[in-house]
């Protein structure tokens, strides 16, 4: 029920927002019946960028052949839809370009695929005698003898872009004129530049995508969950390699499927069974984030209907709690919110362990399954916006929770 208060209250922001724009625009057209009409997969990495490296297979191999497998269930079960592949062979392609084939394409969802990777653990096994030389003497110096093994992490993470990227994501989503217009004259161009009601309308729709990209890197983790996968959460991100979420005119994730530096879980990652398994996962979020998208666009069909490039615009209707609408969209309830994961633990820690000391507001506590245990997870305050939920992430970061992450309550 709360994803569906979500879905609802954004209607009438975009709803607003399509009038405005068919307006000041184009004619009528006929809305479409499906808001979700290219997808956009990307296989990360490829050619001469073989990315994150296993003791016998390559991340950009892996994520060449989940993509393809993912591109397959999708054409063979969503036939009205385009799959578009920024690269079907073993290639390198500049994420510069990745982002025009999906903006050339006009894509209304971009799932990004790559694989993780961690350093070897170090552990100390002993110690040595070795002797410096120190003026004219000789000084006995103990140092640590080290072995390496592989790395244990494991479990997949889907991110989104980081809100501290808005300003990339805003100019991605103005350069490929997503909301208005559908021809190049210099009026429009002037429009899309100096126009203040348009730049209310281009931040409306980028906290959309936000909104929705949210969802959609929930369900994925979802799905993983359901298979028997450890879920690290749905994620922003604001480091290398995560660039191209920004450069993309649509709701886009990045989905790490698991960490090849891992031993078992590279066995995984290289077989059948994991590669069609995880790409069934992708598929069936896809799948049920769409069938969102339509249950809610379709009820509202007497809504005004876009311009000539409607297909962005129908995808943006239906959204998950906007911010930086206008005063004609609809109130915002107060109870949807984000707040801030900050552990998964099988500790059962009360609100007021030292632990959370220096955390200012509610510390919340609820029960999960991961791998058939019973686990305890942590969450921290209810936020209005994103922004407020950065914010409280970096403090939470900065004491000491480095797999905090902004989810929603």
């Amino acid at each position: 029920m709360r994803w569906n208060r979500f879905w609802i209250l954004g209607l009438g922001t975009l709803f607003t927002c399509t009038f405005f724009i068919k307006a000041k625009n184009n004619p009528v057209t006929p809305q479409q019946d499906k808001p979700i009409r290219t997808i956009v997969i990307d296989a990360g990495h490829g050619g001469e960028d073989a990315g994150a490296k296993g003791s016998y297979s390559y991340e950009k191999q892996i994520t060449l052949d989940v993509a393809l497998k993912l591109g397959k269930l999708l054409e063979e079960n969503m036939p009205d839809v385009k799959v578009v592949y920024t690269r079907k062979t073993d290639r390198f392609d500049d994420p510069r370009k990745k982002a025009q084939i999906a903006n050339d394409n006009k894509g209304e969802l971009f799932v990004s695929i790559h694989c993780n990777s961690t350093a070897k653990v170090r552990k100390v096994t002993g110690y040595k005698t070795v002797y410096h030389k120190k003026g004219k003497k000789k000084v006995a110096v103990k140092e640590p003898i080290y072995t390496y093994s592989p790395s244990t992490a494991k479990g997949t993470e889907t991110y989104i872009w980081a809100t501290s990227k808005n300003n990339a994501k805003m100019e991605s989503l103005k350069q490929n004129s997503v909301i208005v217009l559908d021809d190049n004259s210099e009026e429009n161009k002037q429009l899309m530049g100096d126009d203040p009601e348009t730049f209310i309308l281009l931040n409306t729709l980028r906290n959309a995508y936000f909104d929705q990209s949210l969802r959609l890197s929930t369900l994925i983790e979802d799905e993983f969950t359901r298979v028997g996968r450890i879920s690290r959460g749905a994620r922003q991100r604001n480091e290398k390699g995560i660039w191209v979420l920004s450069a993309t005119a649509m709701p886009s994730v990045l989905v790490e499927l698991g960490f090849i530096s891992n031993p078992e879980e590279e066995d995984y990652l290289n077989s059948e069974t994991g590669q069609q398994e995880l790409a069934n996962c992708i598929y069936r979020a896809i799948k049920r984030y769409r069938e969102e998208l339509d249950r809610f666009t379709n009820t509202h069909n007497a809504a005004p209907s876009t311009t000539k490039n409607h297909s962005k615009n129908t995808s943006a209707i239906a959204v998950l709690k906007p911010r930086g609408a206008s005063k004609s969209a609809a109130p915002v309830d107060n109870n949807d919110s984000y707040c801030v994961q900050l552990l998964i633990s099988d500790k059962i820690y009360q609100p007021g362990a030292s632990i959370f000391r220096k955390l200012h507001g509610d510390i919340n506590r609820e029960q999960v399954t991961m791998n058939k245990k019973k686990m305890n997870r942590y969450t921290w305050g209810r936020f209005k916006t994103d922004q407020q939920a950065s914010g409280a992430l970096r403090k939470a970061r900065k004491l000491g929770f480095k797999d905090a992450f902004v989810t929603s309550c």
